[in-house]
């Protein structure tokens, strides 16, 4: 299965882009947040602010897993 570029829903600060782009190119969370703070201000934080909010709604959240089927096994 190929990779997908998804938003995270469990480790996510505002909306889950940053994370979900650190799950897609595997590196560390906090790397890719520093990358983007560093980024907004180099370019005068309006641009930055408007691709995080476009990646918000175009890039879609990761499908909540469902949980885990309870065991069928039975201690006697």
């Amino acid at each position: 299965m190929a990779k997908q570029l998804v938003r995270s829903i469990h480790n996510k600060m505002m909306g889950g882009v940053c994370s979900g782009m650190a799950d897609y190119f595997d590196l560390d969370v906090s790397l890719v947040r520093l990358i983007f703070v560093a980024l907004d201000l180099v370019t005068g934080i309006i641009p930055m602010l408007f691709f995080y909010f476009i990646a918000w709604i175009v890039i879609p959240a990761r499908a909540p897993q469902p949980p885990a089927p309870p065991s069928s096994g039975q201690k006697t």
